[in-house]
Formats: C-alpha cells, structure tokens, sequence
C-alpha cells in the first residue's frame, strides 16, 4: 500500500480511476482500524516518536482526488459542502465511542479507541489517532494527525493543533495520561509525554521556551525537532520579564510556560478522572 499511494501522490494521473479510489478507501479503513498511523512510536529517536510521511502523503492524496459534494442532512436549513473522499466517520455501539448529541463531528480515516467519550460540540480531524478511554470535552479539537494517547483528558475548549504539511513534519503528540486543562492550545510538533499536567490557559509551541522550575533547565525545540514537555510535568501558564529596551522600561513581560512540579499523589488525586462521567 505504501508504495502505491506515494507512486500516486507523486504523479498525478490526468483522471483518477476506480482502481486509485478503491486504494484510497483500503488506506481510509486502515488508518480507521489503526493499522497506520501519520507517526508511530519509535524508542531509538529522542522524541519517542517518528513520522510516517507517507500516510501523511495518503490523507492529502484524499484531498486532491475528492470533488466536493453536497453532505448536507437539510441544505436549505444546514448546507453541508466537502470533499467526497472525507465524509463524517460512520460509527456504531459496536465501536464503543460515546458522542453525546449535540453538533460534534468525527472525520473518517481516524482511529478512535474503546471507551472514547465526545463531550458537544468538538471535532477530531482525518489522520487522527484517539487512545482507549480518552475524553476530549466540549469544544475542543484534535487536529488533523494529531496523535493522542489512551485515557488522557482533552478538557474544554482546548486546541490540538494538526500539523498535516510538510509531510516529513512531527505531527502534535499527546502521549497517556494527559490531562490538558481548559483553553489549552498545544501546535507545531509539539510532543508532550506521559502523565503530564497542562493547567489552564496553557499555550505550547515549538518556538517557546518553557522554564523548569523543578530542574533548573529552560526547554527548547533543538533544530528542526519538536518541543518535548516531560513524564509528569505540571504546566502552568507564566510570564517573564523583558530585560531591555522599552520593554524593561515599560515593565513588559510576555508570556512563557512554567513547569512548576512534577505528579505526585495530591497532583493525581486534583486530576482524575470520574469513571462516572463515561
């Protein structure tokens, strides 16, 4: 599969056949089952992680062959107008996905595990990976090729941005156990690892520092690579100081992540989650 669909991104037929579609639908099914994924873990790197640009290459091949169609329910009342190759993803109770009515969409070519809950109204976006047991809350978004791990919290409003281009780029990583609190927004390649604690209002992209307070370390992005948030981290939102110009002397700061502790007990006790809710 992998060969065909980069021959097909890479030279564009001048009309797309009933072999090319049907290709894309086995590629859509397994992205749907999990059997691929747009980044998979992998120890030897200094993420955990690694890219499969290919798949990358599969989701924006859908979007090059699809025409855009009428998906409305109503057009008068709800116009619907999307890609033919994207439509919404057909679940059923035999998938084990809980969306609470209310205007949510699931995009197909996504995988979402047992146990998931869909809070309305939030969307999760093609090339998606959504762990066991996750609850992603009302109005937030993963992104397209967002990868997030089993039984973490997406609260409400937060952002997990969808990096689907360039293909070779780190897609956001959300790796289990995380809890990103409310109004949260994590981009740019961004992996946060297990068990770690993004608190309210916090913002994460590969071009800001975060001070560990804990450590005494200040995190960047090295290189091209993504910003990694370490096990157990507990993210706050923070601000510092500018030390020069008009900023010192108009007693500016900008704002900057803080990591302020690392999960203990009285830390897991403030964030678990109410099996009840599911």
């Amino acid at each position: 599969m992998q060969k065909k669909i980069e021959e097909l991104f890479d030279h564009k037929p001048s009309v797309y056949t009933e072999e090319h579609f049907a290709l894309f639908a086995r590629f859509k099914q397994a992205l749907n089952e999990g059997r691929i994924r747009s980044a998979e873990p992998d120890p030897s790197t200094r993420t955990g992680w690694r890219v499969n640009a290919w798949v990358k290459k599969g989701i924006l091949l859908g979007m090059r062959m699809g025409a855009v169609v009428d998906m409305s329910i109503d057009s008068a009342r709800q116009p619907f107008l999307d890609k033919a190759t994207w439509p919404v993803r057909r679940m059923t109770p035999e998938s084990g996905v809980r969306i609470v009515p209310g205007g949510s969409s699931i995009r197909d070519g996504c995988y979402i595990g047992k146990g998931v809950t869909c809070m309305p109204p939030m969307y999760i976006n093609a090339g998606s990976w959504v762990g066991d047991g996750t609850m992603v809350d009302s109005h937030a978004l993963i992104g397209s090729c967002a990868q997030v791990g089993s039984h973490c919290h997406i609260s409400a409003a937060a952002q997990i941005g969808g990096v689907l281009e360039p293909v070779g780029a780190m897609p956001v990583i959300i790796e289990d156990e995380v809890l990103v609190g409310g109004n949260c927004g994590v981009y740019e390649g961004t992996v946060v690892k297990k068990r770690a604690v993004l608190g309210s209002g916090s913002i994460l992209t590969r071009s800001t520092p975060v001070y560990d307070l804990v450590r005494g370390e200040i995190l960047t992005a090295p290189g091209d690579e993504p910003l990694v948030i370490p096990e157990d981290a507990v993210v706050v939102a923070g601000s510092r100081a500018i030390a020069h110009g008009k900023g010192k002397e108009w007693n500016i700061s900008l704002y900057t992540p803080v990591i302020v502790k690392y999960r203990d007990s009285k830390t897991d006790a403030r964030v678990q989650l109410e099996d009840l809710l599911r």
